[in-house]
C-alpha cells in the first residue's frame, strides 16, 4: 500500500477510487491503497451502508471492514473485526460477511462468515451493510440479510462487539485468501469504485 498516492486513490466524478497497479516498488509487484477512519471517524453500533462497485479478476480481493477502536492496546483479535464486504476474485459469484474475535476467528477456523450470490458486483453498485446492534449483527446485500449473528452473551471473547469501531476500505492484491490460486496480472489497473459510506444512527423508540 502506498502513502496517498493519487494513481492508487483518488476521487473521480463523485466517486472514490482505490486502484491496484501491476507496478514495482519497494520490492513488491504490485501496489495499492488502504484508507482507514481509525482516530478519525469511529462509530459503536447503527446501520452502516456501502455502495461499491468491485475489481474483477484472479487475484484481487476488495473489502469494506472495521476493527475495534481498542486495536493497538488488545491486539487482534481481540480488538473483534466486522468484514462488511469481503470478495476474492477467483470466487465471481460470492461476497462474504464475517466477524472475528478471540473466539471465533480464521486462524483457528472458528470465524463467523457466510457467502452470498452476487451476478454482478463488477458491472453495478451495490449495497454492501451492516444493522449492528447489542442483540446481533445482520449482513446485508441491498437489503437482504444472508448472515446473522447473535450475541450470546457469554464472553468479550466472543463478542467484542459493544466498543466504537473504525473503517477499512482497501484492495489487496495476493494474500492468503486472495491469492490462493494465484493472480492474474492481465487485470490490472483494477479499481474499486466506492460512492458512499452511510452510518445511521440507532434511535429507540420510547413508549
Amino acid at each position: 500500500y502506498t502513502e496517498g498516492e493519487k494513481e492508487n486513490v483518488f476521487v473521480e466524478n463523485g466517486k472514490l477510487r482505490i486502484t491496484a497497479l501491476k507496478k514495482d516498488k519497494d520490492k513488491n509487484k504490485y501496489t495499492s491503497a488502504r484508507l482507514s477512519s481509525q482516530g478519525k471517524k469511529e462509530f459503536k453500533y447503527g446501520l452502516i451502508e456501502i455502495s461499491a462497485k468491485l475489481p474483477p479478476g484472479k487475484g484481487t480481493w476488495p473489502a469494506l471492514w472495521m476493527l475495534g477502536s481498542n486495536r493497538r492496546e488488545a491486539g487482534w483479535p481481540q480488538c473483534g473485526e466486522i468484514d462488511i464486504m469481503e470478495h476474492v476474485g477467483y470466487q465471481a459469484d460470492s461476497i462474504y460477511g464475517t466477524i472475528h474475535s478471540t473466539a471465533y476467528n480464521h486462524m483457528k477456523g472458528t470465524q463467523l462468515g457466510k457467502a452470498i450470490f452476487i451476478a454482478d458486483p463488477y458491472t453495478k453498485f451495490h449495497k454492501y451493510s451492516v444493522n449492528w446492534t447489542p442483540e446481533f449483527i445482520d449482513f446485508m446485500v441491498d437489503g437482504v440479510v444472508y448472515n446473522h449473528i447473535v450475541n450470546e452473551k457469554i464472553s468479550v471473547e466472543k463478542w467484542p462487539f459493544d466498543q466504537p469501531f473504525y473503517f477499512i476500505l482497501n484492495l489487496a492484491v495476493g494474500g492468503a485468501w486472495g491469492g490462493k490460486y494465484g493472480v492474474d496480472d492481465s487485470v490490472f489497473p483494477a479499481t474499486m469504485e466506492v460512492d458512499y459510506v452511510r452510518v445511521y444512527e440507532q434511535r429507540i423508540k420510547k413508549d
